[in-house]
């Protein structure tokens, strides 16, 4: 899997949405495990996800 592809699938993932055609969350999450670069892009996205989150349901 290549990393563009990965990426996009996590955004999917992250964001509640099915995973693009034809890949596969085994493959997707085999793919994070072995490539640094990968899991740390999903590390930011999981926590810019939260921040947003919590900006959202603060106080208005």
């Amino acid at each position: 899997m290549h990393c563009s592809d990965s990426r996009t699938a996590l955004s999917a993932r992250v964001d509640g949405e099915a995973l693009p055609p034809g890949v596969a969350g085994a493959a997707l999450d085999a793919h994070v495990r072995g490539c640094i670069d990968c899991r740390r892009w999903e590390h930011q996205v999981v926590a810019l996800r939260e921040w947003i989150t919590s900006i959202d349901s603060g106080p208005h």
